[in-house]
């Protein structure tokens, strides 16, 4: 343990839930906390900074150079896009991310999602606060399309804890579960599907995959033009894995038979942006980025951050996503 306070900053500590508990740390220490911090702000909020704790603000080549004592990056995400890893792998600076703490939220908000569309749910909602279902004078009506999920076909893109429990509920509903080879790959093996198969063969997609150079608008038009079976699309994921200009053609063209989002670029999304504007549609839904923030996940993920970061200062770093070198200045082999 060090003998001299450590200076722990947390640039946005308003992305985790007031009502969450976040544990101080166990080694000496002078913490920080800031609600939000705006691009500008972070160079001089991290200057004298030994750790930081970081959720999506920005920290690039630039902020990272302003920030001489910095040792750890602790991410309060799984995603770490918003972090220069190359910039913290020259100075030796260990960055740490959340692993496996929404197994059970993401999932359960992807098959909200789907259930909602594939039963109409929001439509049905919104026409008997309208006053149809007296209009219909009769037991029920059939203004909107309800399907089962048993027997339909499940297309996965990613097969970490996520996907796999995606798959798990979606086997237990009677599902057929298809996982996606990654895009021009026909070499993975057989527990994997061709991508363009699984475009072809799914009826409904859901993303599960890292955003990174080779998944950036992984659906696009041509990609769309491939959805035989015209599926529901599920993104939990990152906005940026979809084109949204394409999404929205699709859904207003009929390619797709309906989309529920998550996840946008940038967020939160202004009033004109393309998905935005899809919030007239029955078969549309969006949501603010909440897949993950069930309260027992949001718990675990604070949990699991101050776990991070007392792993680090004891010289043992985990979850390691770039850096190798610990608190006491020797080599580390923290990645899991």
């Amino acid at each position: 343990m060090p003998q001299t306070p450590l200076k722990v900053v947390f640039l946005d500590r308003g992305t985790i839930s007031p009502e969450t508990v976040l544990r101080p740390p166990s080694f000496p220490h002078v913490l920080e906390f800031h609600e939000r911090t705006r691009p500008e702000e972070v160079a001089g909020r991290i200057a004298q900074a030994d750790i930081v704790l970081v959720n999506k603000v920005r920290l690039g080549k630039d902020e990272i150079a302003a920030a001489p004592r910095l040792k750890m990056i602790a991410l309060a995400a799984t995603g770490s896009d918003n972090v220069d890893l190359a910039s913290c792998e020259q100075r030796g600076i260990v960055v740490s991310n959340i692993r496996g703490y929404a197994v059970r939220s993401v999932p359960e908000h992807v098959f909200a999602l789907i259930f909602a569309l594939r039963r109409s749910i929001v439509p049905y909602r919104q026409s008997v606060q309208a006053g149809r279902w007296q209009e219909a004078a009769q037991f029920c009506y059939f203004d909107y399309p309800v399907r089962d999920l048993s027997g339909s076909t499940l297309g996965i893109v990613g097969a970490g804890a996520l996907g796999q429990s995606v798959a798990q509920i979606g086997r237990a509903l009677g599902m057929r579960v298809l996982f996606a080879a990654h895009k021009g790959r026909d070499d993975m093996g057989a527990l994997y599907t061709p991508f363009d198969t699984l475009l072809a063969e799914s009826d409904i997609i859901t993303l599960h995959c890292p955003l990174n150079v080779h998944t950036h608008h992984l659906l696009s038009t041509e990609e769309f033009g491939k959805m035989k079976r015209k599926p529901l699309l599920i993104n939990t994921a990152r906005g940026a894995l979809i084109d949204d200009h394409a999404l929205a053609a699709a859904l207003r063209g009929g390619q797709i038979a309906g989309a529920g989002i998550d996840v946008t670029v940038p967020e939160p999304p202004p009033a004109d942006h393309p998905l935005m504007v899809l919030l007239d549609l029955p078969n549309f839904i969006l949501t603010p980025h909440i897949a993950w923030a069930s309260a027992e996940a949001i718990q675990t993920l604070a949990d699991q951050l101050i776990d991070n970061v007392e792993a680090f200062v004891n010289g043992q770093p985990r979850n390691v996503v770039a850096g190798r070198v610990s608190a006491a200045g020797t080599s580390a082999e923290g990645s899991e």
